[in-house]
């Protein structure tokens, strides 16, 4: 993997361009989310992940020596390592937290019931003789098998941006930990606005809110940004990170495990962006950051 050197200017020019982009596309798909038009919402959302890139593209920044031709031979355990441990640490995490909170546990589905009649699909589920146990089930498989394939595709839209430029640059000015560790809460904090405007990822009710969502999530990012630099570094192409990070976004089946009266509980866990859930990702980031100082 080739080693991209850029100008203090450039690197200037590429996060003024990620940021400043990123987060008026945030403010506007807010605005949508508060008025219940989550569609548009998405579809903005989805838009605002390729700002870094984009923000490579106008820093003009060399994508070349990234790893875009992918060589695998002898390195296939990190593509299932990519797809399977974000599953792994995410249900590890979620039964911690439920461990913790045994009555948080929604054995009735009511969560996902409501979800699912809002949106409309429960109904052709029923007449497809779907149940929501066998709801879950499905979605699980497809979260661990071609799900993270697809948004893999998105994610390469911020992983050109962080892993592929900025995690490299400040790891050869500051170190691998120190770089990993400000490269992740600047990943962290890029989300910021979406976060406290629209309550993305931990809602607008939980406890500590709006100020302890914005730290605790930059602490989650700091955690999955050594794991996504470390499959970056083992596998020199940029489309291991990119399945890496599509496969944290597919694998959300804790979010609707959770009783109605819980969700303010949502800072805590048992997503795996919970300060209890996000133990076992904490442990595994600090057993590679070890390793790699003793290499």
């Amino acid at each position: 993997m080739g080693k991209t050197i850029i100008s203090r200017k450039q690197f200037t020019i590429y996060m003024i361009a990620t940021f400043g982009l990123a987060w008026v596309l945030e403010i506007i798909a807010s605005v949508y989310s508060n008025k219940g038009n989550q569609l548009v919402f998405s579809v903005i959302l989805t838009i605002a992940m390729f700002m870094p890139f984009l923000g490579v593209l106008i820093a003009r920044i060399p994508l070349k020596g990234m790893g875009w031709v992918p060589h695998l031979k002898g390195r296939i355990k990190y593509v299932f390592f990519a797809l399977w441990v974000p599953a792994l640490l995410s249900i590890i995490g979620g039964v911690l937290f439920f461990a913790f909170f045994p009555d948080a546990f929604d054995s009735e589905f009511l969560t996902l019931y409501s979800m699912l009649k809002e949106t409309g699909a429960l109904e052709q589920f029923e007449a497809q003789g779907i149940t929501i146990p066998m709801y879950l089930l499905i979605t699980s498989f497809a979260a661990v098998t071609y799900i993270p394939f697809i948004n893999m595709f998105v994610a390469l839209g911020e992983e050109v941006g962080w892993r592929g430029v900025l995690y490299p640059c400040l790891k050869e000015k500051l170190g691998d930990t120190k770089g990993r560790i400000i490269g992740g809460v600047i990943w962290g904090a890029w989300h910021w606005p979406i976060m406290i405007f629209a309550g993305y990822e931990y809602g607008k009710e939980y406890i500590g809110a709006p100020v302890l969502g914005p730290i605790v999530f930059c602490i989650a990012t700091v955690m999955m940004g050594i794991l996504l630099d470390y499959v970056y570094e083992k596998t020199e192409t940029i489309w291991l990170p990119s399945l890496m990070h599509g496969a944290i976004n597919a694998f959300t089946i804790f979010t609707y495990l959770v009783k109605p009266d819980y969700s303010n509980m949502a800072i805590l866990g048992p997503a795996y962006i919970g300060i209890i859930s996000m133990i076992p990702m904490i442990v595994m980031a600090v057993i590679i950051c070890v390793k790699k100082k003793r290499d």
